[in-house]
């Protein structure tokens, strides 16, 4: 049955615009990279043409941690969560939890390269926006002076939601009660969280390797499937489907912190931290098939979502085992 308060909170966009139902947009996700690339040990690479906007140099400030490096997708770049620059195709906010992990932190002066759209290997090659901006690797960023790094990816690896979700929406237009995307994307789901671990592994170690001084957190994903119940305005799957779209979410966070306990880093359990808040929920901290520009893009975090990541990555800092 559906969630009537989430009935009233949006209308639903059109099936295109949802190609990508979780994590990220249709728009956002076409800089994934395809399923045989290789996981995050290269050099970073550069443009041909000389386009690409030059690498951040990390400031420097005071306190516990003088220079925080932030990397990441669009789940901590936060598009849609003011303020923005127009000009950026990742669409960083000056609210999203790495600003907020920095005001903590009297005196960190921090470097954010999440881009939206990135996956492991915006890591260590150029990653080009939808609008054509040529964004250098996010390691670029990081060094032997870097106190703190956060780093949360791994929803557009593997193109997990493009392969797995994908089809989802279309699907439902015919079957809205059914499991249509349960059926095509079960058989591939446990590969593809298999290669998403992996890729994360060997890029917590490679920000180990570059910057050997930092401590090291992994920023886990919120709860953005409801556990029970529908909303198929704002989640327009298959009613059937909601168990399986959960079962990616959950396990793409289960991911996460495999990775970041096999490269012994500290993890930021966001999943807990969202818990009830879910784009079904009566209190939602991420937005489900609606267009609200000065909150959130569709499918991605509301500014809660972000002081609710912020404190979980505060309450991680020391947890590293090794």
């Amino acid at each position: 049955m559906l969630h009537t308060a989430a009935t009233r909170r949006g209308r639903a966009l059109p099936a295109a615009v949802l190609s990508a139902v979780l994590l990220v947009t249709g728009t956002l996700a076409g800089c994934s990279s395809d399923e045989g690339a290789s996981a995050p040990t290269s050099p970073s690479a550069s443009a041909d043409d000389g386009s690409t906007s030059p690498s951040p140099s990390p400031t420097v400030g005071t306190g516990r941690f003088p220079t925080y490096v932030a990397l990441g997708d669009s789940y901590t770049a936060a598009p849609g969560v003011p303020t923005q620059d127009p000009d950026d195709g990742c669409q960083r906010s000056s609210n999203n939890y790495p600003h907020l992990v920095a005001s903590h932190f009297t005196g960190s002066a921090l470097t954010d390269v999440s881009c939206s759209g990135a996956d492991s290997t915006s890591l260590v090659g150029v990653q080009r926006t939808p609008d054509g901006v040529l964004h250098p690797a996010q390691f670029d960023a990081l060094s032997n002076d870097v106190d703190l790094v956060t780093i949360g990816m791994g929803g557009n690896d593997l193109n997990l939601f493009g392969t797995l979700i994908g089809g989802c929406i279309a699907a439902a237009r015919t079957d809205t009660e059914g499991t249509p995307c349960t059926d095509l994307g079960e058989k591939k789901l446990q590969k593809t969280i298999a290669g998403i671990r992996e890729r994360l592994t060997a890029a917590f170690l490679g920000v180990k390797d570059r910057a050997p001084k930092a401590e090291v957190v992994a920023v886990g994903y919120p709860q953005i499937v409801p556990a029970t119940g529908t909303c198929l305005t704002l989640l327009p799957i298959a009613a059937g489907d909601y168990p399986f779209a959960r079962r990616v979410n959950q396990q793409l966070d289960d991911a996460v912190r495999a990775a970041a306990a096999k490269a012994k880093v500290g993890f930021a359990d966001v999943w807990a931290a969202t818990a009830g808040h879910d784009i079904c929920a009566d209190d939602p901290w991420i937005n489900g098939a609606q267009q609200r520009p000065n909150d959130a893009i569709p499918f991605h975090p509301f500014a809660a979502e972000q002081k609710a990541a912020a404190q979980a990555v505060i309450a991680a800092i020391g947890s590293a085992k090794g």
